[in-house]
């Protein structure tokens, strides 16, 4: 017998039985629960400013359980699309196109290309990884039909507005480099998204808002020659977080981090600009927020 309510229950027959279990197991496919129902966390993987828990903490202030990990090789990191914010907070440079910021973008290994070496890329990198309330992240709803989806929360999609909100495995930091040790896990990343999903969530006018008026005429559409360039502040707050972390996640930034045409990494991009970082300060009241 199931209780639905304290007014109403429902005998279960076999046939009932069964497309209950069907219907809960195609629609409950997100998130990832841990714990029990009172203390149910969602865990979240960090690729940019979230590689610190100092900046985790005023995105996530309940957060527990800070540590290290590493994104399925199946991922890539990329500064490949501008974020409304940094226009928004005058922190983009139009003139440079210096407006990038991060997200993961589904990734395959390519052993018959042109730069194939024994140290190519392969995919995957270091991320951080922690728990938050699951309320925080996620809501279910459950339509007339007694259907339940889980989606992201109202505030949680503000945060990430252009963001494909996925579900990814990953390794934790004493897993990382020891294939099949213990079981699959996976955790919550903001993923390459596409310019007719944000108008799709959000609205033509939204998209007007935040980055047609800006002279921005798409989220995701940039090429890989269009000469995008991470944002300036935005970097160096990542590459602060990194460096905070310890050489192996900072090695991991630096190296499995690519600009728009994923071939130049962010160590190679540093290079070429001498002073990029040690001359870079964030403007007046966000000093302490993008400083890693």
């Amino acid at each position: 017998m199931l209780i639905l309510s304290p007014a109403l229950t429902l005998t279960l027959t076999p046939s009932l039985r069964l497309r209950l279990k069907l219907t809960l197991t195609l629609t409950m496919k997100l998130p990832v629960v841990v714990g029990s129902a009172p203390t149910r966390t969602v865990t979240i993987l960090g690729l940019g400013s979230l590689l610190s828990e100092r900046s985790s903490r005023t995105t996530f202030p309940d957060l527990s359980n800070f540590r290290l990990g590493r994104v399925s090789n199946r991922y890539r990191r990329v500064f490949g699309h501008p974020a409304s914010i940094f226009f928004q907070r005058g922190l983009a440079d139009t003139d440079t196109k210096e407006f990038s910021s991060l997200s993961a973008e589904e990734f395959e290994f390519d052993p018959d290309s042109d730069s194939n070496s024994e140290c190519q890329y392969r995919g995957g990198f270091i991320c951080s990884v922690f728990e938050v309330p699951r309320e925080q992240v996620y809501r279910d709803d459950e339509d007339s039909n007694g259907r339940i989806t889980t989606k992201p929360t109202g505030a949680f999609l503000e945060r990430e507005e252009e963001f494909d909100i996925v579900e990814v495995p990953f390794n934790a930091s004493d897993e990382i480099g020891v294939p099949g040790t213990g079981p699959v896990k996976t955790g919550t990343l903001c993923t390459r998204y596409t310019d007719e999903g944000f108008v799709e969530r959000w609205g033509k006018d939204r998209f007007k808002e935040n980055y047609g008026k800006y002279g921005i005429e798409t989220i995701w559409g940039w090429k890989r020659d269009s000469g995008l360039r991470p944002c300036r502040v935005y970097l160096r707050h990542c590459y602060l977080a990194a460096q905070s972390m310890g050489q192996e996640c900072f090695d991991s930034f630096l190296d499995e981090t690519f600009l728009v045409d994923r071939t130049t990494t962010i160590r190679e991009y540093i290079r070429r600009h001498p002073g990029l970082i040690e001359n870079t300060v964030p403007p007046p009241g966000f000093e302490e927020r993008y400083s890693g």
